[in-house]
């Protein structure tokens, strides 16, 4: 089981992108990082840089949620 709010990577963004052939090629960055609701089921776009200012927002939210305690089914990720 695990808390209401967890920590994610964000989705990377596209930096350039070209084509070799018929295949076309992105370079992506790292987009940071976002937290999820396991309650909600979606993600809270903040995009915090650092893991650190997210785990410390993360952690913020989880004790202010109305049972702190309540915990959530692990997702799948098969």
């Amino acid at each position: 089981m695990q808390p209401r709010f967890v920590i994610v990577p964000a989705v990377p963004i596209e930096g350039e992108s070209f084509q070799i052939g018929n295949r076309f090629y992105a370079a992506t960055i790292s987009g940071g990082f976002d937290i999820y609701d396991n309650q909600e089921k979606e993600r809270r776009k903040f995009s915090f840089k650092t893991r650190s200012e997210a785990a410390e927002t993360c952690n913020k939210m989880n004790a202010e949620s109305r049972n702190p305690e309540e915990l959530f089914p692990l997702l799948r990720t098969d």
